[in-house]
């Protein structure tokens, strides 16, 4: 009997990098030159309203390019990195039926990561845990990093002390499985069949990056990011929702309760978006089989590379 030749994998463009190094806007270049349609991998830009503060590309600027995997949840909603993996997936099956060519893009790592590589299987999520962690790391800020910081090393080592989310999701899997989830790791992951991804990496000069970063952080307040926080909660978001702890965001809430000035607000988050991004800088650098382009990804010098890099990868590869 003769073998059936194995499919070729399908081609998925993956544009990553620091926020501010425009992603986006390589993206949307790489859709129209290769008849794309863009996949988002933002954690935040999966919420509906919150579109300002999140650097969304305005529906009419996309060029008639489809995107994906924007304002999908109510920010009321816990949306889980299993439920990004399930949907983009999907949705990478579905644009490439269409003889399309997908193109994931954000800044995201563990998204991305997941999409690619899938996710270990480690235990449900444990409300009533995570509310008494929560509780605990309220009354004493910073608690929480410390026990993981003993009872795992390694996970801790790979989370910000000040990432809270990721902290508690540590702890809740290192308490209920009794074993670091370094650990669990080992047991395996489902990664994504079928396609083979070309990433395409942004790393501008970091002093340009720093300061096109803070330019773009006065531009959102000035666009009216009060405003949009404000509307929000007139239309019932509660101030506690995941959404509102993210930068920018959580610094608007603070303006509105009288416990920053607007100027203090812009200034935080200039600072913290710029220490975002190197730690963004740090876990992508970690990525394997990247192409680094040394530019911002609106510069033609930096498309014509992508554009070039692509075609070859898409002619030799497929």
């Amino acid at each position: 009997m003769p073998v059936e030749p194995k499919s070729k994998p399908v081609p998925v463009l993956v544009v990553l990098g620091p926020t501010g190094s425009g992603k986006s806007e390589l993206a949307m270049a790489l859709s129209l030159a290769f008849r794309g349609e863009i996949v988002n991998c933002d954690s935040l830009q999966i919420f509906r309203g919150f579109d300002i503060g999140t650097a969304k590309v305005p529906e009419c600027d996309r060029r008639g390019i489809p995107h994906h995997l924007i304002d999908i949840a109510d920010p009321a909603e816990i949306f889980t990195a299993g439920q990004y993996v399930e949907a983009g997936r999907a949705c990478l099956r579905e644009i490439s039926a269409r003889g399309r060519v997908p193109i994931v893009v954000g800044g995201t790592g563990f998204y991305l990561r997941a999409l690619l590589e899938g996710l270990f299987p480690g235990p449900q999520r444990d409300d009533a845990l995570r509310q008494r962690l929560d509780s605990r790391e309220q009354r004493r800020p910073g608690s929480l990093h410390r026990i993981l910081s003993h009872l795992d090393p390694q996970a801790a080592s790979r989370i910000h002390r000040n990432d809270k989310n990721k902290t508690i999701r540590a702890l809740e899997v290192r308490l209920i499985e009794g074993q670091p989830m370094s650990e669990l790791f080992a047991r395996g992951r489902g990664p994504l069949v079928g396609f083979r991804a070309v990433k395409i990496g942004l790393a501008p000069p970091r002093d340009l990056l720093y300061t096109r970063i803070d330019a773009r952080t006065l531009e959102l307040f000035q666009r009216g990011l009060m405003d949009e926080v404000r509307q929000l909660l007139d239309a019932g978001v509660a101030s506690n929702a995941k959404p509102f702890e993210s930068l920018g965001y959580k610094q608007a809430l603070l303006v509105l309760n009288g416990k920053l000035t607007k100027d203090q607000a812009v200034e935080s988050t200039q600072l913290e978006t710029r220490q975002y991004a190197k730690r963004q800088i740090t876990w992508f650098r970690k990525e394997p089989s990247v192409h680094w382009l040394e530019g911002f990804g609106d510069e033609a010098e930096v498309q014509r590379q992508a554009l070039e890099l692509v075609e070859k990868q898409l002619t030799n590869g497929y």
